[in-house]
This record gives structure tokens, sequence and C-alpha cells, in this order.
């Protein structure tokens, strides 16, 4: 049996569900996600903004560009592009202000 995991994450299709009213404060975002193991996934978002509470989660963009800002940090907001490399830590409130479709690969826990 070979414990080896591949996949495109790039070209992985991915249902997409609009965001619950509480959560978009701008446009129609909506959000799908493929695990690939119990910790490690692909999630992409749509353009628009919408609010989170985080999980613990090491993250790589793989496309799109958004704009991440804290609201009850006092941390800088972050700018993501494909490339970047990010870790978040549980309970951070985040904005997050999605401009082109952003697709990414994260590692939670």
């Amino acid at each position: 049996m070979n414990p080896a995991i591949v996949t495109d994450a790039a070209s992985l299709a991915l249902d997409l569900e609009p965001l619950p009213a509480d959560q978009v404060v701008e446009g129609t975002p909506a959000t799908g996600h493929a695990e690939l193991t119990e910790t490690i996934g692909v999630w992409e978002h749509t353009p628009g903004t919408s609010t989170d509470v985080e999980t613990d989660e090491v993250f790589v963009v793989l496309s799109g560009s958004a704009t991440v800002s804290f609201d009850d940090l006092a941390l800088e907001p972050i700018e993501l592009r494909a490339g970047s490399v990010v870790r978040l830590t549980a309970g951070m409130r985040t904005v997050w202000t999605v401009t082109e479709t952003l697709r990414k690969v994260y590692i939670a826990g």
C-alpha cells in the first residue's frame, strides 16, 4: 500500500456554497473545500468580504488575492497572493476581503 497522497490542488474541483448571511460583509462570496486527510485540505473563497473565527492552521496560497484583517488583535492586515505562507491561531477573528478568487492548501490542527 502506498501511503502517498497526490492531487493537483490548483485544479481540484470544489463544490462552492454561498456563505451564511451572518458571515457576509460585502458581495456574495462562496466557499468550498476538499479534505485530503483529517488535517490537510484545499479551500477556495470567491470575491467578496466575509468574517471568520480561525482555527490553528498553516496555509499556502495557490492563486488569487485577498487582504486579511484582524478584528481583535493589534495586527496589521496581511496581503495574500500566490506563494504567501501564513499561520493563523485558534480564536483569531478575521475579515477576509477577496478581490480575486483565492485558493489555498491548508494544514489544520
